[in-house]
Formats: C-alpha cells, sequence, structure tokens
C-alpha cells in the first residue's frame, strides 16, 4: 500500500512540473527547458528542468524522489502549530526515509517581474508521512494590486483558518535574520502537516501556482526599465542569495541526504551584487 500511495504522489507531482513548465515556456516564447535527470547514490534521483531566456534570465523547476536507510534531517520544533506537528528525533532518527517534491525558483531579467518560489514535498520518515511545502513573492520593487492577487489566491486554497498561520509563518521563515528584514512579500509556508488526509490540500497548493503567478508576470513583462533599475535589481537578488544558502530548509536536506548539487542551487540567480 505504502508503495502504491508513493507512487500516486511522484505521479501527480511530476504531472503538475509538467503543467508549470509549459505553461512557462508559453510566457518565455522562445527558449525551452533542459531537462536533466541524475540519481542519488543512496537511492532515487530527479529531473532538472532549467531555462535561460529572455523573459526568464534564469528559471529552474526541478522534482526529485529519492529515499535511503538513514534520515539526514533533524526536526524543527520550534512552531506551536495545531496542525503542523514536528516528529520527535526518537521517531525519526536513523530511520528509512523516502521524500519526493517539486521545487521551482524564477528569475526574470524585467526587474519590475517580481522573483517566484514553489515548493511541495511529501515525506516519509520510518512511516510517520507529513507534508510541507508553500511559495512566496519577492520582487525588488513591490506593487499592491499583485500583492494583494498574489495572497488572494494564496487565502481561497487555504481557507479561513490556515491561511492567517501559514501566511504568518512565511513572513516569519522568509526573514533574513542579519538583514533585519523580510525576504520579499511573503506567501504561505507550512510544514510536519500529518496525515494522508492533507493530501489533497498538498495539490491544490501545487496547482495555485500559476494562476497566483501567471497574471503579474503577463502584467509587467514589457514594462521599461532602466540602467538603474537593473542595478537595483541585482543588489536586492543578493539578499536571495543569503537566505538560500543560510536559512532555506530545502537546501540544508538536499545537502544532508546527498542530492545533486546542481538541481539545489538550481535556486540561485544568474547574476547578482552586492
Amino acid at each position: 500500500m505504502a508503495s502504491d500511495y508513493r507512487g500516486e504522489v511522484q505521479r501527480h507531482l511530476q504531472g503538475l512540473r509538467d503543467r508549470i513548465v509549459a505553461r512557462l515556456e508559453e510566457l518565455e516564447g522562445g527558449a525551452r527547458f533542459k531537462r536533466t535527470s541524475w540519481e542519488r547514490a543512496g537511492g532515487g534521483g530527479g529531473q532538472m528542468s532549467e531555462i535561460r531566456g529572455e523573459l526568464f534570465e534564469k528559471g529552474g523547476c526541478n522534482f526529485s524522489a529519492v529515499h535511503g536507510e538513514k534520515y539526514p534531517g533533524v526536526p524543527e520544533g520550534e512552531r506551536d502549530d495545531p496542525e503542523c506537528r514536528p516528529p520527535s528525533k526518537q521517531e525519526v532518527a536513523g530511520k528509512p526515509f523516502f521524500a519526493c517534491g517539486v521545487s521551482l525558483v524564477m528569475h526574470p531579467r524585467n526587474p519590475f517581474v517580481p522573483v517566484v518560489h514553489m515548493n511541495v514535498r511529501y515525506l516519509d520518515v520510518g512511516g510517520v508521512e507529513w507534508f510541507g511545502g508553500g511559495m512566496d513573492l519577492t520582487p525588488w520593487r513591490a506593487f499592491d494590486e499583485d500583492t494583494r492577487h498574489f495572497h488572494r489566491v494564496l487565502e481561497q486554497v487555504c481557507g479561513p483558518k490556515r491561511y492567517p498561520r501559514f501566511s504568518q509563518w512565511a513572513r516569519d521563515y522568509f526573514f533574513i535574520k542579519h538583514r533585519d528584514s523580510e525576504r520579499g512579500v511573503g506567501g504561505v509556508f507550512f510544514d510536519y502537516l500529518r496525515g494522508r488526509e492533507n493530501w489533497d490540500f498538498l495539490r491544490m497548493v501545487g496547482d495555485a501556482f500559476l494562476p497566483a503567478y501567471v497574471p503579474i508576470v503577463e502584467k509587467h513583462r514589457n514594462d521599461a526599465f532602466t540602467d538603474a533599475d537593473r542595478a537595483s535589481q541585482l543588489k536586492w537578488r543578493g539578499r536571495y542569495v543569503e537566505f538560500n544558502l543560510v536559512y532555506d530548509r530545502g537546501t540544508i536536506f538536499g545537502l544532508r541526504s546527498g542530492g545533486n548539487v546542481e538541481a539545489i542551487f538550481m535556486s540561485l540567480p544568474p547574476l547578482v551584487s552586492w
């Protein structure tokens, strides 16, 4: 039964990756995502999907499904949430694991089209199962109407009980402590959401990405910008790099679990300045 369920999760998340890639290629118009498969020595693997184009200076939408004999993660127990309960170290330490997910980051060339990140994932560690993920928007220059649209879509998916909690969690999680600054305008974030009854919720979060982001891209893709705007964009990207290298859970888990380094660092922009 476990293998059947894992197969369902893998098929859906691969399909989600395919749908997102196809729509973003339509927006790009010319360049296509280059897909590169990889295998993990300890078990499983994945496929990188990376694009370098005129609209999206660099972007990636990766799928992975890995497994191993010993879970390399450490439960994060700092969040007090009624639904999201981190397992104890005793439950997961040294236990076999399976992890499957889609991770996406897009770095547009136009400074007025915001960077976006999305991740949805499923983990099974020694029979303890949970879901995690979310998405957030990181504009160099924020537009209130874009922020409202992005959050409105996520609020509809999460509902009135989860949205306030998961939105605040995103603000807290995507906070760059050494800069005393949020990374962007937020979104939603959640982790350790127990129970297979939440599989539908994870699917809805993944399906919300395109309606949340595409209208913003279409609105600003042809906005005129100056060299000074571009310079400010590249400097702001530095904060994105700092967060991903210092705090991001996906980066840390990928490196600890022996994941593909190029796929892990796909999230970094092609050009950045400090």
